[in-house]
């Protein structure tokens, strides 16, 4: 008996410890856009009234202390900092916003009622406390907040300083790459979610476009170079845009459950193997936007490498499933049609991507060398991507043909891509 007793307390040592250790990994979620434009049109900005809007921070942040008995002292009045183990509730998250916000808006104010020299320098210091306040915002969600969450709020940072970086006046380029990062984050947002949402990225974007023209006109001669260190910022986001998409894609991916080629449909279930057609498919999507049409071709193929990729990736992913599968007749056959399938949409994205190869190629055929010795193409290069075509035309008949019991689609299909080689053989010529 005194085993037992002796052991009991041990084994709940033990419990308290796992349920604390669960409650750290927590990640709390927030919705930052739609938090900050809740507020903001709820009291007072729908009307420029920073004023009012200041004084419902104020309001906010002072419930927020109340209700988690977070109070700074009675009498003499001594800050207690929020730091990462103090956030065990998402409401230590709300206040660090609600900080910045009112620093913000404060700046705002002042700035909107006209500054002499004085009270321009309090304007600034404003400014400089809403930065420190959404970088510490940015710092703790990346820690304790979801992909989604850490994503927003290190774009609101980015706002934040691109603002102060904009109203001092001095570095324009860093404000111009703040305000890029903060557009390039909400453009990824803006491809997913409920419609609300999509429309409140877009709003956010066309905010910041009109200071990024402003920041691009004043930078003049070094814009260039101001798009080079945009390279390079951007890289720092790119982890985080990459979780989230992947997060989101694996969300949407637990609907997909079949694969649709030439009238045929062929079940799906494995997980990773749906986040690859998925990732793939989106891809083609934004390849085939209108607003792709204006991209440079280098940055078409670099799509298209994507795009190689993600399929790539899923083609393993169903051959891994293949070499395990045994016996289960059905579960081949299945495994074998997908395979065929992706195999074809990957042969298709191949001649495509090398017809958009050949209109490089013609388009600097007839060039002359510039100043900046561009490679010219020759005749026999131009020849060469079409014996690739002719061959990719092959290949796509040859594959779709391998099946039995074909289709009308499978023959229509078959047929085109005959066509189509006959027309490669003949611009060969």
């Amino acid at each position: 008996m005194s085993k037992t007793g002796e052991q009991q307390p041990a084994d709940m040592e033990v419990d308290s410890s796992a349920a604390v250790e669960e409650k750290q990994a927590v990640k709390f979620s927030i919705n930052v856009l739609e938090l900050m434009r809740e507020a903001q049109m709820q009291h007072g900005l729908r009307q420029s009234d920073y004023t009012r809007y200041r004084r419902y921070c104020s309001a906010r942040l002072r419930r927020l202390y109340k209700s988690l008995k977070f109070l700074h002292g009675r009498g003499k009045y001594t800050r207690r900092n929020i730091t990462e183990p103090t956030v065990t509730d998402v409401r230590y998250l709300h206040i660090v916003f609600y900080m910045a916000e009112r620093a913000w808006s404060h700046a705002m104010e002042k700035k909107t009622a006209g500054t002499n020299a004085q009270q321009r320098i309090y304007m600034l210091g404003r400014f400089r406390k809403a930065v420190k306040w959404a970088s510490l915002f940015s710092q703790l969600c990346s820690v304790k907040g979801d992909s989604r969450t850490s994503l927003e709020a290190e774009a609101y940072a980015s706002y934040m300083k691109g603002a102060l970086f904009f109203e001092q006046d001095k570095n324009i380029e860093a404000a111009m790459i703040n305000f890029k990062n903060t557009r390039a984050v909400y453009e990824e947002l803006g491809k997913y979610g409920s419609i609300e949402n999509q429309l409140l990225c877009r709003q956010r974007i066309e905010e910041v476009e009109p200071m990024i023209d402003f920041c691009s006109h004043k930078l003049g001669g070094s814009s260039l170079q101001a798009h080079e260190l945009l390279d390079m910022a951007n890289d720092l986001l790119k982890a985080k845009m990459e979780a989230v998409l992947s997060e989101t894609r694996s969300q949407q991916a637990a609907s997909m459950t079949e694969f649709n080629w030439l009238g045929r449909r062929f079940p799906i279930t494995n997980a990773k193997t749906r986040v690859s057609i998925l990732k793939a498919q989106q891809l083609e999507k934004d390849l085939n936007s209108s607003a792709t049409e204006s991209i440079a071709a280098e940055k078409k193929l670099g799509i298209f490498d994507k795009i190689f990729s993600a399929y790539h990736d899923a083609r393993s992913c169903i051959r891994n499933d293949l070499a395990s599968a045994g016996s289960a007749e059905n579960i081949r056959d299945d495994l074998n049609g997908l395979d065929k399938a992706v195999s074809a949409v990957l042969g298709l994205r191949t001649i495509e991507r090398n017809q958009l190869l050949v209109s490089i190629a013609k388009s600097k055929l007839t060039k002359h060398r510039d100043e900046k010795n561009e490679r010219i193409t020759k005749p026999e290069e131009l020849v060469r991507l079409y014996d690739l075509l002719i061959q990719n035309t092959m290949d796509m008949t040859d594959l779709v043909s391998s099946g039995r019991n074909k289709n009308e689609e499978e023959n229509s299909f078959i047929h085109e891509y005959e066509l189509k080689g006959l027309a490669f053989r003949a611009e060969r010529l």
